[in-house]
Order: structure tokens, then C-alpha cells, then sequence
């Protein structure tokens, strides 16, 4: 097997999976570990996985992204963690943004209900489970529905963001680095978020840390936006502390 197709089959798995496992996929193609580790430096040099401790994951791109499903099964401690401590952050704000996908979903189940709050999304399943709470005034931001989120984007979205000021925005995003700030593979989402980031007084990122060092297609925000960046301890102290310096908050949960 040539090494081209051997890396196109490594990354294949890697996508399927949500993550490769050194070990098994050298077994499975019949070649060395230390060959795969070759290919996982290769296709990290080239941004398409983030290598871990025997292993790698895939990294979100124009091309491939992860659908709310295997969001909604991945490291879910650690995202329930994360959605705790940013909810704690809600202070005084009564009007609040919340980003699509599975972690700004928790952290709007997180959030406290006794006190009047309007919470304005673009994520079907948050609008959903915050429906039925009374203290709670759901705004859904109209738009074409995204199948593979859930969540409405295009300009109808963005118009109605624009109208608004938002006290609090809870944000999340496919990768966050320090180079290259917060980004997703999809410019029609970017732009709904840079929309909210724009009208929003206080943001806060919310996010597990294999997003971080990763940059997709689109940026949206930079680092220095943020009054918060709140990440699980999967994130090294050292790392939070380069990002500190741009000037959020960081909070390793």
C-alpha cells in the first residue's frame, strides 16, 4: 500500500470513528506503529488530526464536520462540567445568546431559572429544551435550518441578531487558537456567530480542549473578544496561561 492511500485510509477512520487509535489501524493496514505515527505527523503537519497519546482526532474543515450526534456521545463529563461553570458566570445578565451545538445546549440547561431570563438561539434542540421552563422567554432565530446542527443560519438569522442587544453571548466554535481566534468550517455559520459576538456585551467561549491549537476555514472572533474562555483540565495550565494573556478569563474545569 502506497503512503498516500495509507494516510486517505487513516484519516477515513479517523472521520468514521472520531478518533484513531495507533495501535489498531497499524494492525488493521499491516504495517508498523511507527509507520502510523509517521502518517498521523504527516496529516497533523497538513491539519487534518490533532495527534493525542496513542493516537489522533480528526480536525473539522470545509470538507468534513461532525454531526450533533457524535457531539452530543463525546466527552460528555467534561462538557457538563464546562456547561456548570459558564452558567455560573450568568451574573446579571437578563438577555442571553446561545450558540448551536451540544455544549452551549448544556450550559442553557445549566442556566439558573429563578429569575425572569430571555435566551435568544439559533439551535433547534436548546429552543426545545428550554421551552417548557417559565421563567425562560425563547427567542429561535429564523433561517434555513442546517441538518446536520440543527441550528438556522443565512440572512434572516443575522438580521434579526442585528436588531438586538444581547447582555451575555455563550459561544462555541469548531477551533480556537491563538494565532487564528475562534473559526468553523461553514462561512454561513461564522457569520451568525460574528453577528452575535458583535452584539453581544459579554462573550464567553465554552469549549472541550481538543478544539484548542485547531484552526478551520472561517474566523469569526478573536481571542481578545472574549471575558471568558472556560475548557475542561484536558487543557494545560501553561496553554491556558498563553491564552490568559490575550485578556479572557481562562477556567480549566
Amino acid at each position: 500500500m502506497q503512503a498516500e492511500e495509507r494516510q486517505r485510509r487513516i484519516l477515513a477512520r479517523a472521520r468514521a470513528d472520531g478518533r484513531v487509535d495507533v495501535v489498531d489501524i497499524a494492525a488493521e493496514l499491516g504495517v508498523a506503529p511507527e509507520t502510523v505515527r509517521r502518517d498521523l505527523r504527516l496529516l497533523d503537519d497538513h491539519g487534518l488530526v490533532r495527534r493525542t497519546h496513542g493516537g489522533a482526532f480528526p480536525v473539522e474543515s470545509a470538507g468534513f464536520e461532525t454531526g450533533l450526534a457524535f457531539r452530543s456521545a463525546s466527552m460528555v463529563p467534561e462538557k457538563r462540567r464546562i456547561a456548570k461553570a459558564a452558567a455560573d458566570r450568568l451574573a446579571d445578565a437578563e438577555t442571553v445568546f446561545v450558540d448551536e451545538g451540544f455544549t452551549p445546549q448544556l450550559v442553557a440547561e445549566s442556566l439558573p431559572t429563578t429569575h425572569p431570563l430571555t435566551v435568544v438561539t439559533a439551535s433547534l434542540p436548546t429552543a426545545a429544551a428550554l421551552s417548557g421552563t417559565p421563567s425562560v422567554t425563547v427567542l429561535l432565530l429564523g433561517g434555513r435550518v442546517r441538518g446536520r446542527t440543527l441550528a438556522t443560519v443565512d440572512h434572516w438569522a443575522i438580521r434579526m441578531l442585528s436588531e438586538m442587544v444581547i447582555d451575555l453571548a455563550y459561544i462555541g466554535s469548531n477551533g480556537i487558537s491563538r494565532e487564528h481566534g475562534l473559526t468553523t468550517p461553514d462561512p454561513v455559520v461564522g457569520a451568525v456567530k460574528a453577528q452575535a459576538v458583535q452584539v453581544s456585551r459579554r462573550k464567553i467561549f465554552v469549549g472541550v480542549h481538543t478544539k484548542f491549537g485547531v484552526a478551520s476555514f472561517n474566523r469569526f472572533a478573536a481571542i481578545s473578544d472574549l471575558e471568558a474562555i472556560i475548557t475542561d483540565s484536558g487543557l494545560p495550565a501553561a496553554e491556558g496561561h498563553r491564552y490568559a494573556a490575550l485578556g479572557p478569563k481562562v477556567v480549566r474545569t
